[in-house]
């Protein structure tokens, strides 16, 4: 393999938090095996590094009582290490099979050692002047989750997540989640270079619940990882002051370039182009980026391939989307705008999640029609029917009706399209007279919604009220049931009406 194939690989290794082992075709085997050893679930990274060319340097692991399985991987030629456990005891790499070691093990350029794992700080010197990694390995319940963040200015400190890569050189907030233990508190969060001992520090603000807001004066314009250090308060032994460190399992890379879009408005009508307006901004340079617009969807996109910034690094641009006339309202599709520049050294991103929706001009609720209702209620109401006919339109300029349900009543209700007009839906319904009353809720394409009462209840005779006692009773006694349409009429105020 070419030089410059082999240092590709070795980049993505670091940058996705893993390592490039070299070995002949018969070590192959062998060597998968030791890295799928590698592979638990509760696997977290207390320590990661490499430096090319390579130097010696002293590198700390601080090391929990919650950490199992603490394993150290070492990749590169003739790399001589010694290790310092919290106690003192010190073994170097040509006894690697001494005190402080459970096993190790050798294959290609890679070297591992699962240590003794002795709560406190060790050391680890590494001591060549040949490219080499480091990476140090346990399982542990304490782990974190980290994400930038958009902190405002209003007085409640509301946060909004940062998809895109932060902006090389300035100032920058985390989100630090603490995972996997009530009582660890985090107290120190670093970013650190990848590549070399730089380091960038920060000031740590506690949320409550395990979320930490962490900021920066700067972010470094190399790849870094994220540092966290902290106290694991369930430590019992002395020795260990219960000090814990974690750190991330990737590298990540500021950029020059900030690619910002609009996001106040994100709805997508079917059928109709929509127009994103996004700029790319990189300061005081001026030059072209190359600019590649995707989305999850395979909607029509149509934007420019490329931007010249102006003599202040700045530009902007379109991005027309389109959903095709048949797309289900509601769809979400998710919009990415990425901008590199023209060498291909840098690049960022943007990403916006629209909602396809139906532009809407129906405001109208759907209307209810009664057509029929008749009953034979009886005393016994347990031992005759009633029954309804209803139907539900939506207006002429309505979208039509969605659907019709029960909200109150336990009868049966039965749902048909009209025959002789196609816009108009038929409802039936049937319930003993001991469920006298029902409610429809009738809801059109657009979400207008109409709730539709009925009844057939028993009316009682007036007693108190000499001047219409006949009359209510007369009425009563040629028809013992009373039928009641929607709200606002009280039972007296209807049978005076019916007289």
């Amino acid at each position: 393999m070419a030089r410059a194939d082999t240092q590709l690989y070795k980049d993505l290794a670091q940058a996705s938090g893993g390592q490039a082992v070299e070995v002949s075709k018969g070590q192959l085997l062998e060597a998968i095996n030791i890295l799928t050893e590698s592979t638990s679930s509760s696997l977290i990274v207390l320590l990661q590094a490499a430096r090319n060319p390579g130097r010696a340097e002293n590198f700390t692991v601080a090391v929990d009582e919650s950490v199992r399985n603490l394993t150290v991987y070492i990749t590169g030629a003739s790399v001589d290490f010694t290790l310092v456990s919290p106690s003192g005891v010190i073994q170097n790499s040509v006894n690697r099979t001494g005190s402080l070691t459970v096993s190790s093990q050798s294959v290609g350029n890679l070297q591992t050692l699962q240590l003794q794992t002795q709560p406190g700080v060790w050391e680890i010197r590494m001591k060549s002047t040949n490219p080499y990694s480091l990476k140090v390995i346990g399982e542990s319940s304490i782990g974190f989750l980290f994400n930038f963040i958009k902190v405002s200015n209003s007085v409640f400190g509301e946060f909004s997540l940062i998809e895109n890569r932060p902006t090389a050189g300035g100032n920058a907030s985390l989100l630090v989640t603490r995972i996997g233990s009530e009582v660890a508190t985090v107290t120190e969060v670093t970013l650190v270079e990848s590549a070399g001992s730089g380091q960038v520090n920060s000031t740590v603000e506690a949320l409550g619940g395990g979320e930490y807001v962490v900021h920066f004066d700067r972010i470094p314009s190399v790849e870094f990882v994220v540092l966290v250090k902290g106290q694991n308060n369930n430590s019992i032994s002395r020795a260990s002051s219960g000090i814990f460190q974690r750190q991330s399992t990737t590298s990540l890379r500021a950029s020059a370039l900030n690619v910002a879009v609009d996001e106040s408005d994100i709805v997508l009508e079917p059928g109709t182009p929509r127009s994103v307006t996004f700029s790319v901004m990189k300061a005081g340079e001026g030059g072209s980026v190359i600019i590649q617009a995707t989305n999850d969807k395979s909607f029509t996109l149509h934007y420019p391939t490329n931007l010249t910034l102006d003599a202040g690094g700045s530009a902007t641009g379109s991005v027309n989307i389109t959903a095709p006339p048949n797309t289900p309202s509601g769809t979400s599709v998710t919009l990415t705008i990425e901008a590199a520049a023209s060498e291909g050294a840098d690049s960022n991103y943007v990403v916006l999640r629209l909602t396809v929706l139906p532009k809407v001009t129906d405001f109208t609720p759907p209307a209810c029609k009664l057509l029929s209702l008749q009953s034979n209620c009886s005393d016994n109401c347990s031992q005759s029917m009633w029954d309804l006919s209803v139907q539900v339109t939506d207006g002429v300029n309505g979208t039509g009706v969605d659907r019709v349900s029960l909200r109150e009543g336990s009868g049966t209700l039965n749902i048909s399209m009209a025959a002789d007009n196609e816009t108009a839906t038929l409802v039936s319904y049937v319930a003993s007279c001991c469920s006298p009353d029902v409610q429809l809720v009738a809801v059109d394409l657009v979400g207008n919604v109409e709730i539709c009462s009925y009844s057939v209840r028993r009316t009682q005779p007036a007693t108190t009220i000499s001047s219409v006692t006949t009359a209510v009773t007369s009425f009563s006694t040629r028809n013992n049931f009373s039928i009641f349409i929607c709200f606002g009429f009280t039972v007296l105020s209807f049978l005076l009406l019916s007289l």
